[in-house]
This record gives C-alpha cells, sequence and structure tokens, in this order.
C-alpha cells in the first residue's frame, strides 16, 4: 500500500449573514501567488451576492449598534485571540498573497492582529474623544454623542491583503457599524480565512460579510445601493473611485475616498472617526 496520498484542497466561500455561501451565479476565479502559481479557486461574487450581503448587514445592524461598547471590545478580542491561533496559517497565506518571505509575513501577521486588538481596546473610549459636553448661554444641558452611521460598504487594499484588510474593517465595527467588505480581488484568501475567525468568535451574524471577486462589479451596486449608508473606497483606482463616489451622491452616503498609506505606520483615529455621526441632546436644567 503506498503511503503516497493527495492532500485535501481547501474550498473558499463567501462569508454572508454568518453562513458560508457559495456565489449565487455559480462562479469562480483562479488566484495565483506572486510567481504565477495557481493557489485556489475563489468564489466571484455576483451583485445579487452584493445585495444578500447588504440585506444581512442591516438585519444585523440594531442589535450590534446597540450591543454595549464593552461588549464589543470583548468580541474583538476574542476575534484576536483566535488569530494569534492560527498565526501560521495566516503567515502562509500572506507570504503566497504578496510574494513574502515567511518572516516579513509574520510580522505582517503580527501587526495585524496587534492592530485588532488595539481597535478592539477603542470600543469603549471613542466615545470620549468625539463626544462633548458643549457650552450654551441658556439653563441647559448640551451633550453631543457619536453614534455609527448605519451599513458601510469597504472596498479593501489590493496590495495589502491581510494587514490593510484589518485596518480598514475593525475601526468600521468597533464603532457600531456593519459592514460589507469586498477583498482584494488579487489576494483574497486571507481576507476568506478571516471570515472563519470572525464566525467563531462570537461576533453575531451579519456584522462582517465578505465578498471576493471583481472589485468593479461588486463596487458598483454597493454605491448604489439605497441601503448603504457609507463607501469607503480604499481599494479603488482612482477612475473607479471617481465613478463609485458619483453613484454614492445619490443618497448622500458617507465617502472615504483611496489616498496612499503606510499601512505598518500608526493609524491614528481617522477611520474610527470617519463613520460616525453626531448626535447632539438638549436637557434644561433642574432649579
Amino acid at each position: 500500500m503506498s503511503d503516497a496520498r493527495l492532500s485535501v484542497l481547501k474550498t473558499y466561500k463567501l462569508y454572508v449573514g454568518g453562513k458560508f455561501p457559495r456565489s449565487e451565479s455559480g462562479r469562480v476565479y483562479e488566484v495565483t501567488d506572486a510567481k504565477d502559481k495557481w493557489l485556489a479557486n475563489a468564489p466571484l461574487a455576483s451583485r445579487k451576492d452584493a445585495r444578500d450581503a447588504v440585506v444581512a448587514a442591516r438585519k444585523a445592524f440594531g442589535g450590534w449598534s446597540g450591543a454595549t461598547a464593552y461588549n464589543r471590545g470583548q468580541i474583538l478580542y476574542r476575534a484576536a485571540e483566535m488569530l494569534e491561533g492560527r498565526r501560521e496559517q495566516f503567515a502562509a497565506e500572506v507570504a503566497d498573497a504578496e510574494g513574502l518571505s515567511k518572516a516579513r509575513a509574520a510580522a505582517q501577521v503580527d501587526a495585524a492582529i496587534d492592530r485588532w486588538v488595539w481597535y478592539a481596546g477603542w470600543s469603549d473610549k471613542v466615545a470620549q474623544i468625539a463626544g462633548s459636553s458643549n457650552p450654551v448661554a441658556g439653563p441647559y444641558f448640551n451633550l453631543s454623542a457619536p453614534e455609527p452611521t448605519g451599513v458601510v460598504a469597504v472596498l479593501a487594499p489590493q496590495e495589502s491583503s491581510f494587514l490593510g484588510l484589518v485596518s480598514v474593517l475593525a475601526p468600521v465595527i468597533v464603532t457600531g457599524n456593519t459592514a460589507v467588505v469586498v477583498a482584494s480581488e488579487r489576494a483574497p484568501l486571507p481576507a476568506l480565512s478571516l471570515a472563519e475567525v470572525l464566525a467563531t468568535s462570537d461576533l453575531p451574524g451579519g456584522v462582517v460579510n465578505l465578498l471576493s471577486g471583481r472589485t468593479a462589479e461588486l463596487g458598483a451596486p454597493l454605491a448604489a445601493h439605497q441601503d448603504v449608508n457609507a463607501l469607503d473606497l480604499t481599494g479603488a483606482d482612482a477612475g473607479l473611485a471617481k465613478e463609485l463616489e458619483t453613484a454614492a451622491a445619490d443618497n448622500l452616503k458617507r465617502v472615504l475616498r483611496p489616498r496612499a498609506t503606510d499601512w505598518s505606520a500608526d493609524p491614528g483615529t481617522d477611520r474610527l472617526l470617519a463613520f460616525l455621526e453626531t448626535k447632539t441632546v438638549w436637557h434644561p436644567m433642574g432649579v
């Protein structure tokens, strides 16, 4: 009897509403490494998949935005714990996706896990920097507090398949938004593996929905969708970004334009604040 065996190839799937469907179109596309060696077939999501993801994100928004900030931080921290346990797998996927050495890929994964923890820690603190007690000329309390925008469509960075992905996703959800994420078109596998971590980290289904496929094909219906409240165009090129921003204006979406970013640098609080609204409350003082 031969000792040789065939390895079990992984079937990558979308992540929508807490489940792992194949694309409704049945399409897949080949994903290759930096040397054009075949790695896997990834699902080629369709416009219908994008619409389904928005429905799932909207359904999850009430519960997620209504959860305590401390609870959201706990759930994100749990995801970081699980990422730490699968560190070697992600390092291998990042090395293949981005053509990095094992050491550099491991450093990217470590930085991504650390960033996930960093954003988790902001969950119950962002209100302190985005809210205020406002001085007014009258017998009133005037308080401003941040609230999540709603459903945010995120075009993930094309080149930074994992650290960049975490850097754009974590600040969206830690502040109470729900997300529909279009993974890097060329290197979607780390994102699709991240979905497996999120599914087992107590994150409610629908809070994060991950799609793989053609960025332009999926970006268009998300930008025009009337139930998407905001759009992060990080993964779009200049021409596509202009088209999507024009479509997003139809229902006055918040839009974060693409810009050159060093994903290894201190992220600051810009992305935490990008998809927050401010609610101001007036209340009469007691006599």
